[in-house]
C-alpha cells in the first residue's frame, strides 16, 4: 500500500469508502464494508452478512469478524491522521461472545483509537448484532511505518 494523498480537511465517510475501495486488498474489498460514520475517535463501519462469510455452521466464520475488525481500524487510524499512513498491524487480540447468524442482515463494527502515539497506535473494536448486542471484542496495536 502507498500512501494517499491528504484530504484538504477533515477526513468524511467518503474519504474513508474511497480508502477502502483503493487502498487494500481485492478480498478486503469483498466484504463489502460501508463506512455508515466518522467520529473524533474513531469509525462505524457495516458489514453485511453474505453466504460466503457463513460457515456450515449456519452462522459468520470468525475470521470474516477478524478481517472486518482490522479493517475498520486502519480506517479510524487513517480519520485521526488525516488520511493513510503505511502501517501494519502488531498484535489483534479477538474474543468471540455470541454467533452472528446468516439471517443476521449485518454487523456494525464501532472501532476506536484508544491511545495514538508516534510510532505505535493502541484501538479497540466491537461488532455487534443488530440488537446491540456485542458479538465480538478485539484490542488492537498498529505500528505506524
Amino acid at each position: 500500500m502507498t500512501e494517499s494523498p491528504r484530504p484538504t480537511g477533515p477526513v468524511d465517510a467518503a474519504h474513508l469508502q474511497d480508502l477502502l475501495a483503493t487502498m487494500f486488498a481485492p478480498w478486503v474489498q469483498e466484504l463489502d464494508l460501508v463506512v455508515r460514520a466518522v467520529e473524533p475517535d474513531g469509525v462505524m463501519l457495516a458489514l453485511p452478512v453474505g453466504s460466503r462469510h457463513v460457515h456450515g455452521g449456519g452462522v459468520m466464520c470468525g475470521q470474516t469478524l477478524m478481517a472486518a475488525a482490522d479493517t475498520a481500524m486502519v480506517l479510524a487510524i487513517s480519520a485521526q491522521l488525516g488520511g493513510f499512513r503505511p502501517m501494519t498491524t502488531v498484535q489483534l487480540q479477538t474474543s468471540f461472545l455470541r454467533p452472528v447468524a446468516r439471517d443476521a442482515g449485518e454487523v456494525t463494527i464501532v472501532a476506536r483509537v484508544l491511545k495514538p502515539g508516534r510510532q505505535l497506535v493502541f484501538g479497540e473494536i466491537e461488532c455487534l448484532l443488530p440488537d446491540g448486542k456485542l458479538a465480538a471484542h478485539a484490542t488492537t496495536t498498529y505500528a505506524l511505518l
